[in-house]
């Protein structure tokens, strides 16, 4: 779906690097570095969405988290619409942040306890647009509330009186309220119920359609970004194993991680549950202290060779739709 168009962010070999201190080493002993994202590069396009996958600890989040700049990243390029944001100034970013917004994991830990839903979805307007006189706040706060499944009634409420869905929900509407061009939804749905979790997905998917919106979708499971993703990377500590389109992703999936990910889906055909053969992976997720030498996955990897040990294998292209981290 991208052919012939301009993507609206182009990330390129973006890392994300923290100096840890042994608390247990002398004083005089250097810092070690966590590479919790370590040279990911995508684009993405208007109205596309891109999920993100991976096991805990993968660096999902912390590359959500540097593409916005909640963390500066270590090193990499980050082009939002033509304008490098990699190293640019508060200011730069202030400007950026009307079209780039954000929803959390915790719906309820994202919101102020102290502050009713009207001034919650009402914060970004008063921060961007302090001209707005307050009944024209208002006004947009109804009309939003409304869009997303919320009622008027509710709107002098304070978070705790809400569901974990409904808290959702207000964190949505916070992200719309600007009219942006992107929102990062980070696990968006994996603390609510399944029935729960169905009804947030179909309303994005609702908005992206209304508004154009792009969406960066991450998640644990592969079965629920199939649901809303045009295309999906696969992480595993910090790289970048498969990102494909997710016809193609699911239908051939070519790196042996994929592979694992997706014999893990339940199936809900009792027969077909009990017959089919699910790739355990071997041992558990290394630190991203002490990473594997070249590819990362290949302590878990059922095929892996010498090579695998000596290089550290790049994304490449192996079909229109699919590019693949992996020596075979």
């Amino acid at each position: 779906m991208s052919t012939g168009r301009q993507p609206i962010l182009s990330v390129r070999d973006l890392k994300m690097h923290f100096q840890i201190k042994d608390a247990k080493g002398w004083p005089w002993t250097p810092p070690r570095a966590l590479k919790a994202v370590d040279g990911i590069s995508f684009d993405l396009y208007a109205g596309e969405t891109l999920g993100v996958v991976g096991e805990s600890g993968c660096g999902k989040s912390t590359l959500a988290r540097a593409i916005l700049n909640l963390h500066p990243a270590t090193a990499g390029s980050i082009v939002w619409m033509g304008q490098e944001m990699a190293g640019a100034s508060a200011d730069q970013w202030l400007a950026v942040r009307k079209d780039v917004q954000m929803i959390f994991q915790d719906p309820l830990a994202s919101l102020n306890p102290r502050m009713t839903v009207a001034q919650i979805i009402g914060e970004p307007l008063r921060t961007h647009h302090p001209e707005m006189s307050p009944d024209a706040v208002m006004d947009k706060v109804r009309a939003i509330m409304q869009r997303v499944g919320l009622t008027e009634q509710q709107i002098n409420r304070y978070p705790h009186e809400f569901s974990g869905g409904q808290c959702q929900r207000i964190g949505i509407a916070r992200a719309l309220i600007m009219q942006p061009k992107l929102i990062v939804c980070d696990e968006p749905v994996s603390a609510l119920d399944v029935s729960i979790q169905a009804q947030i997905i179909n309303l994005l998917k609702e908005l992206q359609q209304e508004f154009g919106l792009a969406l960066i979708f991450i998640a644990h499971d592969l079965a629920v970004v199939r649901h809303i993703s045009h295309r999906i990377m696969v992480m595993y500590l910090g790289h970048a194993m498969e990102l494909a389109h997710k016809a193609a992703l699911y239908a051939d999936p070519r790196h042996p991680y994929t592979q694992a990910l997706l014999s893990a889906i339940p199936i809900p055909d009792p027969e077909l549950e009990r017959n089919k053969v699910v790739q355990l992976l071997q041992g558990d997720l290394p630190s991203p202290m002490n990473p594997p030498t070249g590819c990362v996955f290949r302590t878990r990897c059922p095929v892996a060779t010498e090579r695998c040990a000596l290089e550290v294998p790049e994304l490449r292209e192996v079909s229109a739709q699919t590019r693949v981290a992996c020596w075979r």
